[in-house]
């Protein structure tokens, strides 16, 4: 669809630096993985972390990058010591700030935006902003600032390439010749793909006793902690139906999810002619890097090739809304507009930390959700700050849920006026 060149092992580029928001995190360690079998084309510039100062380390001495960022404090001066012991010459930067300067550096090419979670919104605004290549891993720059964050992308003249299996595989299907809308570009709508988790056959009963162990254990993907609870309420599933919308400018009626429990078809794009386009592979995350890292050219990513034979079925069914009222939850977000994503997404952040505690159940992860966004006002997005704010609030709101344990939801639904 782009053109690709098959030329993978060209000569004739320059060297792009990297730089690798989230580093020491599963999609940022098999970045550096596919960037370790291109040294030709990549040369990574920057690595940052929250706190784990033992991974960075390990990272920053085999990849020798220029700069290292910790966003704490004393992990950035244990981080600075141990590297000074090692003869290791990155500079070390502490702090949020430090996280948008290497991520619009003059000397960047290439941004790999993976911290998960609201951290990484202001980082990924400033690649945006710089006109850099973003490799957009993390899901709640577009859930929380779809319009900001797109709008600075064309103003920024940067490119922008999903890395999320589901919307990359759409990517890779869809026109290479954008219209206004999907309709005119002959798209019927767009159909992401779901594993549904651990718990796509489980009952109602057997969902209220859910346990951590149990949902930290995806029977296909290896993911971070937040991301895996985050696919097993289908939460996960949810928050991709928003960036979608942002994406690939698609009405929600324009989106629809299927449970794929061998997560084999990353996603497929309908047509009005009546085609379906899928995109294929095994499910590992180093095709998506290698995918975004290459654009327009295919790079080898390490990943064996899929063997149809060996699969031998691909099954496919609707995701019950019963048994995962958070897919519901992220569609009334998403149709509301406004700040309804953004508190949507930090209320989850908050119910899935306390669930990872074992300070409440499974099936309390949705209540938590919908008890907050009920009790919000809904607002039109104006800004950064707005929604820093906006986040904040929600966040305090779920904590008082925490605190309270309601006992019951208020009967209403979310409809909301955005004023």
């Amino acid at each position: 669809m782009h053109n690709a060149s098959t030329d993978y092992n060209s000569q004739q580029a320059a060297v792009q630096n990297v730089t690798i928001l989230g580093a020491t995190g599963t999609i940022g360690v098999q970045t550096l993985e596919v960037i370790s079998q291109h040294p030709q084309r990549f040369k990574v510039f920057a690595l940052t972390a929250s706190t784990n100062v033992n991974s960075l380390f390990k990272l920053c001495k085999k990849h020798t990058p220029q700069y290292a960022v910790m966003l704490d404090a004393n992990a950035a001066t244990e981080l600075t010591a141990q590297l000074k012991d090692a003869n290791v010459g990155t500079i070390v930067l502490q702090g949020e700030h430090a996280l948008s300067e290497v991520a619009a550096h003059e000397s960047v090419d290439v941004v790999m935006a993976a911290i998960v979670g609201a951290a990484g919104l202001h980082p990924a605004m400033a690649a945006a902003k710089a006109g850099k290549r973003i490799l957009l891993a993390n899901k709640e720059t577009l859930v929380m600032a779809g319009n900001l964050f797109m709008q600075a992308v064309a103003d920024g003249g940067a490119t922008l390439l999903p890395i999320d299996s589901e919307h990359n595989a759409i990517f890779q299907v869809m026109p290479s010749v954008k219209r206004e809308n999907l309709a005119d570009s002959g798209v019927k709508r767009v159909l992401l793909t779901a594993s549904g988790g651990p718990f796509r056959n489980a009952s109602l009963a057997e969902l209220q006793a859910v346990t951590r162990a149990q949902a930290l254990n995806h029977p296909n993907w290896v993911m971070g902690p937040k991301i895996t609870i985050d696919s097993a309420t289908m939460m996960n599933k949810g928050l991709e139906v928003i960036e979608a919308h942002w994406l690939f400018n698609a009405a929600p009626s324009q989106i629809d999810v299927v449970i794929h429990p061998q997560s084999i078809i990353h996603s497929m794009v309908e047509y009005i002619d009546g085609s379906v386009l899928a995109q294929l592979g095994n499910p590992d995350m180093r095709t998506p890097i290698a995918y975004g890292l290459g654009y327009p050219d295919r790079l080898h990513s390490g990943v064996s090739g899929l063997d149809l034979v060996k699969i031998g079925r691909l099954d496919f069914s609707e995701p019950d809304p019963i048994r995962f009222p958070c897919l519901r939850l992220a569609y009334e977000a998403l149709k509301v507009g406004g700040t309804a994503p953004a508190i949507l997404n930090a209320a989850n952040e908050i119910a899935v930390e306390a669930f990872l505690a074992e300070e409440i159940g499974f099936m309390d992860i949705h209540a938590i959700i919908e008890s907050v966004l009920l009790a919000s006002q809904i607002d039109a997005v104006t800004s950064i700050e707005q929604l820093v704010a906006v986040d904040a609030s929600a966040r305090r709101a779920a904590k008082d849920w925490l605190k309270h344990k309601y006992s019951s939801m208020p009967a209403q639904t979310l409809k909301v006026v955005i004023k």
